[in-house]
């Protein structure tokens, strides 16, 4: 019997597996490629999970019927975003090309929208590399990968981060000043007038953006009483920061000698940006942006204003809709030009501040300016900061600050705003901060000290450390820290987050009684909202970690309550903000009220909401929504729970699309 039912067997299994490959050759012949290259009428491979076209160009590979395929108008909008992506990454490939065999001075840009093959893990610095040996920076020098981590557990543990010295930029100078840039030369001497402009004695234009203050006669006075009323609540130091000026600017007048355009371009910046760019320091210490930083810069530092003229021109044309060759060329003039002075004067080793000062501009001037489909040549943040973390380091910053035989006087605002940009920019990268260690020295100091990062931005500084050590984590994390060790970590920042929380009440609306704006409160409103994206952030490490789970929901929620605390609209600081907005954001769920509060600052900003940092992170939030709650909705809930347990990382919609953006 047993011999009748082993051939009967084996005839059964060949029966079963010529008929499991039939279906398996029918299924392939059925289908006819994914919805993407059916959509873009190209030949598919039916590779897996992506095909070769959509792997190539960073685009959403999908085999399963999506939503907006049975839908004429969101299929038309898919195909005219996957042709902007295209295009960009053409646009990518030929500046990259022409830079590869150009002249090696003034250094060339990559396009400040790069496409997934640009966009990479900070250890994959292969194109980065080529680029940079013609930009002229030395920026890729030997790091170390690995990376000490110990969270606060006691005072005595000090790890070390070993991060290499980064060499300065290198250019042939002999070839720089005969450059030209479509004809455009990249440096101008322009001589032909002079211009005095008084922030405080010139009535703006109609339209002008500026600080929630009256400019006529009473000014003055409601300045005074603002500052007595602050007074009152706590000791502001005016003279906090060292910003390497010398005395400030009482007149606050600025006389250079510029063309016509140029003039023009300096006064949209005075009147328009310059008002826009710390508005917390603003709030905290009236004047000290104008008179103290930007105007003495502006006279003193010639790379500084070529910086000023770029990001003038480019909020013109951002706000103002303006487009063609005169405007791109005014932008990339003085772009160019300020990046081959820099060059210049790191070739020299020389002028160190100053060089620092307009490499910082170059980074955090772009938060207030610029759209996020601008495609005109630029160099990436980061790779502007390695030129920053040289200079700072030559300095000799990062001791300063953290020696307590130094008894400064007064914070070096260039490391303030370093640390800012070196803390918030590395979590947009998923590595450590370049001045961990700094950050985590000062924490662990006795005497608690401050880098001012309150007074500049306004969360403070306890917090801003533990939003470096979460980074430093995540790097870990990458590197292949084991499951146990990291929830361990996690735990640990958990409670080091819960003890800034220690004495601290509920955020209120800042303002005292008389209906002025009280700094002190504005600061632990923001450092509130800092705090609970700070654990969100840290949540998002923990190994299944999903954003309808409800801790995460309850985050989320509580972070809407605490923004509906700070001030909105144009005189508000949403657009300081920015990185909580996209922690909270990218994991707020579909009809969540952080979605409904969002929607609702975007349109009290108006065309504000449309360029600069915010825009960006508008733009970005709005296409993680579209694609997570599209995945929301084709994924089945697990057994175990009604939540969906896949989501889409922000990190992703951004390789996806090829953006590079610093989000602060």
């Amino acid at each position: 019997m047993a011999t009748k039912t082993k051939p009967a067997s084996k005839a059964a299994t060949a029966a079963a597996n010529a008929t499991a490959k039939q279906k398996s050759q029918m299924h392939r012949r059925s289908r006819t490629g994914c919805y993407t290259c059916r959509l873009r009428r190209k030949k598919c491979d039916e590779g897996s999970p992506m095909c070769t076209a959509c792997k190539h160009l960073g685009l959403v590979c999908e085999y399963k019927r999506p939503m907006w395929w049975s839908n004429n108008d969101a299929r038309r909008k898919h195909k005219d975003d996957i042709k902007m992506i295209i295009k960009r990454k053409k646009l990518s490939e030929k500046s990259t090309h022409s830079i590869q065999t150009s002249m090696p001075s003034p250094p060339g840009l990559s396009h400040s929208l790069p496409t997934s093959a640009t966009f990479s893990d900070p250890l994959d610095r292969t194109r980065s590399q080529s680029i940079d040996s013609h930009y002229g920076f030395s920026f890729n020098s030997p790091q170390s990968t690995h990376h000490d981590f110990t969270p606060f557990t006691t005072p005595q543990m000090h790890p070390e981060f070993m991060f290499g010295a980064f060499s300065p930029y290198e250019i042939d100078v002999k070839t720089e000043r005969q450059m030209f840039i479509n004809d455009i030369p990249t440096l101008r001497e322009s001589t032909t007038s002079t211009s005095t402009f008084s922030t405080f004695h010139t009535p703006p234009p109609p339209g002008t953006i500026l600080p929630s203050f009256p400019l006529e006669g009473e000014w003055t006075e409601q300045v005074y009483s603002e500052r007595r009323e602050s007074l009152t609540e706590e000791t502001l130091d005016v003279n906090y920061f060292d910003f390497s000026h010398g005395p400030p600017m009482s007149s606050r007048q600025v006389a250079i000698e510029l063309d016509e355009g140029d003039q023009r371009l300096l006064d949209h910046f005075i009147l328009h940006v310059l008002p826009t760019i710390f508005p917390v320091l603003e709030a905290n210490q009236h004047g000290s942006v104008s008179s103290d930083l930007i105007l003495p810069a502006l006279q003193s530092n010639k790379v500084y204003l070529h910086c000023c003229l770029s990001i003038a021109a480019q909020h013109i044309k951002a706000a103002m809709g303006l487009e063609g060759e005169e405007i791109d060329g005014q932008i990339i003039q003085h772009r160019y030009a300020t990046i081959s002075s820099l060059v210049d004067a790191l070739n020299r080793d020389e002028n160190h501040q100053q060089i620092l000062e307009a490499a910082l501009g170059l980074i955090f001037f772009q938060s207030c300016v610029g759209r996020f489909d601008d495609s005109l040549p630029d160099v990436p943040w980061h790779q502007h900061f390695q030129a920053v973390s040289s200079l700072v380091q030559k300095l000799d910053l990062p001791r300063i600050v953290s020696d307590p035989n130094e008894q400064l006087a007064q914070t070096p605002f260039n490391m303030t705003l370093t640390s800012w940009i070196d803390i918030l920019g590395a979590t947009m990268q998923g590595r450590a901060p370049q001045f961990a260690h700094t950050y985590r020295e000062k924490h662990l100091s006795p005497s608690n000290s401050s880098l001012g990062l309150r007074e500049l931005m306004g969360c403070e500084d306890r917090v801003m450390y533990l939003i470096s050590e979460i980074a430093c984590l995540e790097a870990l994390k990458k590197d292949g820290m084991d499951d146990i060790t990291l929830c361990q970590h996690v735990h640990v920042l958990g409670d080091q987050i819960g003890l800034t929380e220690m004495g601290e009440t509920s955020p209120v609306l800042p303002f005292n009684t008389n209906g002025t704006l009280s700094p002190k409160q504005l600061s632990k409103n923001m450092t509130a909202a800092f705090r609970l994206a700070a654990r969100i952030y840290l949540c998002s490490l923990v190994p299944g970690f999903n954003p309808y789970q409800a801790s995460c929901v309850g985050l989320v929620e509580k972070l809407t309550s605490v923004l509906k605390q700070i001030p909105s609209a144009a005189q508000g600081f949403d657009r300081s903000l920015v990185w909580v907005y996209l922690i909270g954001g990218s994991v707020s769920a579909p009809g969540s009220s952080f979605r409904e509060l969002f929607e609702d600052r975007v349109a009290q900003l108006g065309e504000l909401a449309n360029f600069g940092s915010f825009g960006r992170v508008a733009c970005l939030l709005h296409e993680v929504w579209l694609q997570s709650d599209a995945l929301q909705a084709t994924s089945p809930a697990s057994a175990s729970s009604e939540a969906p347990q896949h989501y889409i990382h922000w990190r992703d919609i951004m390789q996806m699309k090829g953006w590079d953006f610093l989000l602060i």
